[in-house]
């Protein structure tokens, strides 16, 4: 029985470890082509190689399918051009764009150096716009061109990202961007065939097997491992199939056994004066408004 993504090719960034690594896997077992993206950097952004991306696409070709193996840095133009390239090269076509690469520089806000904050912001957010930009760039071209895709792109947020998580400042702002870029893109792109959706996983990686060792520990043997990144790939290939009909600027999270609609930022309670108010006033207002509103979440990490 043919999978959902057979015939299909797609590109999964950050996929020589965790959750790209599943998402690249569990593509391959639907019979998508894959291009397997990986800088091959440490935790800290050091270091780097192609190792771990060829280490994945020779797993891959090992079961019977087909997977190519890409080093560059998708956060510099000249990485994101080669990576939509490399797809084009070697299979002709490009269908499915899963943005994933990150990694973290965790700080309190006041010890939070300049270039841990950019180091991040650049890896997570301008590493997934210029993916982005370079494969809209070709399917809108292909819709231009009379051939309309049925293309996809799936971005990576977090529960930092929609929540906030103390001691990740420059992760959780990089978050928020991208959800800021997937509701955008969706808006923009759909005209040429393209959908754009984002999921916030909770799972096992490098990232968070130590920030939140509690929570991610492997069960015991024979219980569900709720935390294991195979969990979230399920969603994501159904996001980058052609199944996905009709399904493009949401937002998922995804954790275990769970996927939740997230529904974003919505006006709640107001009152319109219908003339300026003095700040007194204003905050008078302000709070008996709050009042009525509904109580925030918790920001992660709070004590």
């Amino acid at each position: 029985m043919a999978g959902i993504c057979e015939g299909r090719v797609t590109i999964v960034t950050g996929a020589g470890r965790g959750l790209g690594r599943a998402h690249a896997l569990a593509f391959a077992a639907e019979g998508a082509r894959v291009v397997v993206n990986d800088l091959g950097v440490g935790l800290d952004g050091a270091g780097g190689g192609e190792g771990p991306a060829e280490q994945v696409a020779a797993e891959i070709r090992a079961t019977g399918g087909e997977a190519v193996a890409h080093g560059g840095d998708i956060a510099t133009t000249q990485g994101a051009a080669s990576l939509i390239a490399t797809a084009l090269d070697a299979y002709g076509r490009l269908d499915t764009l899963v943005n994933n690469a990150g990694f973290l520089r965790d700080r309190m806000l006041v010890n939070l150096a300049e270039d841990e904050w950019d180091a991040v912001v650049r890896v997570h957010l301008k590493g997934h716009f210029l993916p982005l930009k370079h494969a809209a760039a070709h399917w809108r071209a292909e819709a231009k061109a009379g051939r309309i895709p049925q293309a996809r792109i799936v971005n990576t947020t977090s529960g930092a990202g929609l929540l906030g998580s103390v001691g990740q400042g420059n992760y959780s702002a990089a978050k928020a961007g991208i959800l800021g870029l997937t509701l955008v893109s969706a808006a923009e792109l759909g005209r040429y065939g393209i959908q754009v959706n984002a999921i916030a996983p909770a799972a096992r990686t490098r990232m968070t097997e130590e920030t939140f060792a509690d929570t991610m520990a492997a069960p015991e043997a024979g219980g569900f491992d709720a935390m294991a990144p195979e969990n979230v790939s399920p969603l994501v290939v159904w996001l980058g199939s052609a199944a996905s009909e009709g399904v493009t600027g949401r937002v998922f999270e995804t954790e275990a056994g769970r996927i939740t609609v997230m529904e974003g930022w919505r006006p709640g309670p107001t009152r319109d004066k219908g003339a300026r108010w003095t700040p007194t006033e204003a905050g008078t207002t302000v709070r008996q408004l709050l009042t009525a509103a509904e109580t925030p979440q918790p920001v992660y990490g709070a004590r």
